[in-house]
């Protein structure tokens, strides 16, 4: 008999460390489900990071095109610029081509004009010349007359 409660009592104290170790592996279990709410809840944020970090790479893929637009606009200025600054340059250079000319003709009339005056004054100075030898001999015979 007193086998018996010794086994009795070892049983007993089997089920109270039994009934203890459920409580505690309840209580564990509970751990764990609180830790995989916990983990649940961060996974449900990284998801909610994951969505933010999607719209914003959206975002920068439409900031992107629209640089990439205004690269391409900015490009299409920059060669109608280049065109235009060609246009007036070659319209300038042929502008003074034109002057040059216009130039150099008045510069050939120009030297005509003086060949043209020089003669000129050559003339006068000969008749100017033979006017006072002329005069001379008027009054060389003026004076001739009177004496």
């Amino acid at each position: 008999m007193e086998q018996e409660n010794i086994l009795k009592e070892i049983l007993n104290v089997l089920k109270m460390h039994g009934v203890q170790m459920d409580q505690r592996f309840g209580e564990v279990d509970q751990r764990f489900e609180a830790i995989d709410q916990r983990f649940e809840a961060i996974d449900k944020r990284f998801e909610a990071i994951d969505q933010r970090f999607e719209a914003i790479d959206k975002r920068f893929e439409t900031i992107d095109q629209r640089f990439e637009a205004i690269d391409q606009r900015f490009e299409e200025m920059d060669q109608k610029m280049d065109k235009k600054m060609d246009s007036l340059r070659n319209e300038m250079q042929e502008g003074f081509a034109q002057v040059n000319e216009r130039i150099d003709r008045l510069d050939h009339k120009l030297n005509g004009v003086r060949v043209d005056l020089t003669e000129t004054q050559e003339n006068t100075n000969f008749l100017l010349s033979k006017s006072a030898q002329h005069e001379k001999k008027i009054q060389q015979l003026i004076n001739q007359q009177q004496s």
